[in-house]
């Protein structure tokens, strides 16, 4: 939702309320652009007097209609202004609502000191805003002086929602994402002061000097002893919606970001259980992204948040408010942005952070380990404030690992290797008996994902918890509660919990001191059972589709055995499982707009071709082409020599899975694919079952009826569909749509042993890195229009390469230390930071703790995406 987006960089975190009393003349009015179709959008731009001296500036946005309609408030990100949500303060308006925004106190236009939501304050304002909401014409009300209102809003502005909620029962209705339940628990976990966050925190303000005066007098305090005191504690409790939590009985939205190291996941737990305790209607939705990076999933967001006001403020009982509970997870990146392929998971009640504990017995004895003097240097684990597509926890979720732990400054134990996959989905748990040399020790507690041989460490959403065991020379036992994440763990792998001296993003004390960590009892991961990632319901389709699908191939046949004025086959290209020449496809009713324009290229036996292109680019048009589906305008295609056409024999030697394929449920895998065979008319023999079946690797799953599949199995069974008959062109289009990273490098093997024989794929995919993994050839396509075509390498080039993003330009000497270290074949300078290509004993972990080390301002650290870069660069951004 645009208050999400108004998290580009550290100046946009939270935000705040506004508005009352119109300045005689200050109030201008606009009109907004809009589609053809859509009712045009007014704007009322006004500057209002809080009655303190302070002014704040509001945006009022109505449709150009009549009639009295409920109203929403738009809260922004700290750091920003009104004008962060203005998109989507025109799309509810369009949508019915009439809708007021504004910029806090001491933000955008608006004057006044930052209070952290001070309750007397900027939520004082909200109130006002209400009282004006009320006198408007175009605002529904419930009764004199209360609007029918929601209030929705990103970080400081989702705090503000709900705390809204809290001192004024006028809303009726709220949707916060990625915000705070306790600022004090948020900004100091467990007693120990988040300073990297803090610091960021109050320099995206503009300084100190922009807070009210108690706030930065608690900041430098706390910034300078490293100890956060119960002053402090008490000051950001106050303004914190806890304060007010049994007060919040509206019903509540819930959507709180995967890779947030600021406002994690339990943030929103304690939210969703004293909201729901009130007796109010809560959902809860894990998003992709977060403070610390990774898609925000804007456009999912504010449809959510839509429907859920169309629901409690429309009263539309048919409005789609979503399942009870969502978590967006993982698989793979997306060729169109870059960034990760997402796909939910969802329950019908919200499981809480401990559902479904399983026990992991850890091994390890007692361990003694070194807090530094001055804590340099310290364990990496998140570096906070990383926005976009670069940020660490996103490459977690990618399955690289980037956190770093210095030897002789934590204790590490270690579980079995895990049998069968497994999915936490909540906080796990441990319990340890801490011994120190000082009075109180610090420690950070981490739970790793060990692949095979200890090669890769993962570390969830790059999360830790900090804690402070006060009295720990004498030893204490401690319960550490783990940051909550939804990560699965691989068959194979091990579960590692550290417990570290130091972390980047923490104070530590800086004198020196010795802990001893013992074990007390087994790790427990939450699994959260109730929460479903398998396959949807079967729709209608499924049962109808190989019933059709029957009739189309016998009319195929039919209309293959009819005599047609096709051309005559060219024994030149007997051998070549494809050429198009000069194709072409125009949209239906246009004249000069194209769907494929003038696209030439080949393709010869035994490669696997990946057609790329972003969306609208003319891949799928070119597919049905090929398979005879739908004529050329122009051009044309020919497989083994033979000229395409509806019905061509040729077609005889062409596989496909284009949007995928329907099963009978209660059918065996085996079975359905049998009963497709017959209905195609050929020789039982000419299927080839158990071959197609053996590449497809489906093993003893075939006798089972395919309702008991997963998403993976489908798919896997769908392409062996394909392949059925062996035939020497197999052409997939988005194979790997809706399946997880192990069921990817499944299918990955699936296309690299078809072709090995010498027949030829054609792979059309948004998944790069797989692309670049599996393919051999490459044609890129982009509005309709043939890019570049070629062999993977000479398009991509080659190289092991991280892109090191930093906020200004490094310095030559610096570039030549970088360039200087073990495991780094060069370091280049680029406009945005470092391109550093690693040796073969290079690794991003260890390149990160070098960063560290010659004080880098590191920005952002991620894969240089070869093919993801060379497809961005051809088709000149339109992706």
């Amino acid at each position: 939702m645009p208050g999400l987006r108004a998290l580009r960089g550290p100046r946009r975190l939270f935000a705040a309320a506004a508005a009352v009393v119109v300045i005689a003349g200050a109030g201008t009015w606009t009109v907004a652009s809009a589609d053809d179709d859509a009712p045009a959008v007014r704007r009322a731009d006004r500057v209002m007097d809080m009655g303190d001296g302070v002014r704040v500036d509001t945006s009022y946005f109505t449709a150009a209609e009549s009639g009295r309609r409920p109203a929403v408030l738009l809260a922004h990100g700290f750091g920003g202004s009104k004008d962060d949500v203005r998109q989507q303060a025109e799309n509810l308006a369009r949508d019915g609502y009439a809708v007021l925004t504004w910029s806090a106190r001491g933000f955008g236009k608006s004057t006044g000191k930052v209070g952290l939501n001070d309750p007397k304050g900027e939520v004082a304002d909200v109130s006002r805003l209400l009282d004006w909401l009320a006198k408007q014409p175009q605002v529904e009300l419930d009764k004199s002086g209360d609007p029918r209102v929601g209030m929705a809003g990103g970080s400081y502005g989702g705090a503000i929602s709900l705390l809204a909620a809290g001192h004024d029962d006028r809303v009726d209705a709220i949707a916060p994402a990625i915000t705070y339940w306790n600022l004090a628990d948020a900004l100091f976990p467990n007693g120990v002061f988040k300073k990297l966050w803090a610091g960021i925190f109050v320099n995206s303000a503009g300084g100190c000097e922009k807070f009210e005066k108690q706030v930065c007098e608690m900041y430098d305090r706390v910034a300078e002893s490293g100890v956060p005191d119960a002053q402090a504690r008490s000051m950001l409790e106050e303004r914190s919606p806890s304060a007010v939590g049994d007060r919040i009985k509206v019903p509540t939205l819930l959507m709180q970001g995967q890779s947030d190291s600021l406002f994690p996941l339990g943030q929103a737990d304690r939210a969703a259980k004293a909201i729901k305790a009130n007796g109010a209607p809560v959902d809860v939705d894990w998003i992709s992204g977060g403070h610390d990076g990774g898609d925000m999933e804007t456009g999912r967001i504010q449809a959510r948040v839509q429907s859920w006001f169309d629901r409690y403020l429309k009263d539309d009982k048919g409005a789609d408010t979503g399942p009870a509970f969502r978590v967006t997870r993982t698989g793979g990146v997306d060729s169109t942005d870059g960034q990760a392929l997402l796909r939910g998971a969802s329950a019908d009640s919200y499981p809480g952070l401990e559902s479904g504990p399983t026990s992991f017995r850890l091994s390890g004895g007692e361990q003694s380990f070194a807090n530094p003097a001055g804590a340099s240097p310290p364990a990496v684990s998140a570096l906070p404030g990383l926005g976009g597509s670069g940020g660490l926890s996103q490459l977690s979720s990618l399955g690289v690992g980037v956190s770093l732990d210095f030897p002789g400054q934590f204790a590490a134990f270690e579980s079995a290797p895990v049998t069968g996959d497994l999915r936490i989905t909540g906080s796990p748990k441990a319990t340890v008996h801490v011994k120190s040399t000082s009075q109180d020790a610090v420690l950070f507690a981490k739970v790793y994902d060990v692949g095979p041989g200890g090669r890769q460490q993962v570390l969830p959403s790059q999360l830790v918890t900090p804690l402070r065991v006060e009295g720990a020379e004498a030893g204490k036992d401690v319960t550490i509660t783990l940051p909550a994440i939804d990560h699965d763990i691989e068959s194979g792998h091990r579960l590692r919990l550290v417990v570290s001296s130091t972390d980047l993003g923490y104070a530590s004390p800086l004198s020196p001191a010795t802990y001893t960590v013992s074990l007390k009892g087994d790790l427990t991961v939450p699994t959260a059972p109730g929460v479903d990632s398998a396959a949807a319901p079967l729709p209608a389709w499924v049962w109808w589709l190989p019933l059709a699908g029957a009739g189309v191939a016998l009319a195929l046949l039919l209309t293959a055995r009819r005599r047609t004025a096709t051309p005559a086959p060219d024994p030149a290209l007997a051998e070549v499982p494809l050429q198009i020449t000069d194709l072409s496809k125009r949209y239906a009713g246009s004249q000069d707009r194209y769907a494929v324009r003038d696209l030439s290229f080949r393709v010869e036996k035994g490669q696997v071709l990946g057609l790329l292109g972003p969306n609208g680019a003319g891949k799928t048009t070119t597919l049905r082409m090929l398979m005879g589906l739908i004529k050329p305008d122009a051009g044309e295609i020919r497989v083994f020599g033979h000229a395409i056409r509806p019905g061509a024999p040729v077609l005889s030697r062409v596989g496909a899975f284009v949007e995928g394929a329907g099963f009978l449920p209660h059918l065996s895998g085996r079975e359905n694919l049998e009963l497709y065979w017959q209905a195609t008319g050929r020789p039982a023999e000419d299927a080839h079952l158990d071959e197609a079946l053996e590449i497809a690797g489906l093993g003893d799953a075939l006798a089972r009826a395919v309702r008991t599949y997963s998403q993976g199995m489908r798919q896997r069974l769908a392409i062996a569909q394909a392949m059925l008959g062996l035939p020497d062109l197999l052409i997939l289009d988005e194979p790997t749509n809706g399946l997880d990273p192990p069921q990817i490098r499944e299918m990955r093997q699936v296309m690299i042993r078809y072709a090995a024989a010498g027949r030829t794929v054609i792979v059309s995919s948004h998944l790069l890195a797989e692309v670049e993994q599996s393919c051999t050839h490459l044609v890129v396509m982009d509005r309709g229009r043939l890019v570049q075509a070629g062999p993977v390498s000479e398009i991509i080039g080659s190289g092991d390469t991280l892109l090191v993003g930093t906020p200004a330009a490094v310095e030559e000497p610096i570039v030549e230390k970088v360039a200087a270290l073990p495991g780094v074949a060069s370091a280049v300078r680029t406009d945005d930071g470092l391109l550093v290509r690693l040796d073969a004993d290079g690794s991003a972990t260890r390149l990160v703790a070098e960063l560290v080390r010659l004080e880098v301002p590191v920005q952002s650290v991620g894969p240089h995406r070869r093919l993801e870069d060379a497809f961005l660069t051809l088709i000149g951004g339109s992706a």
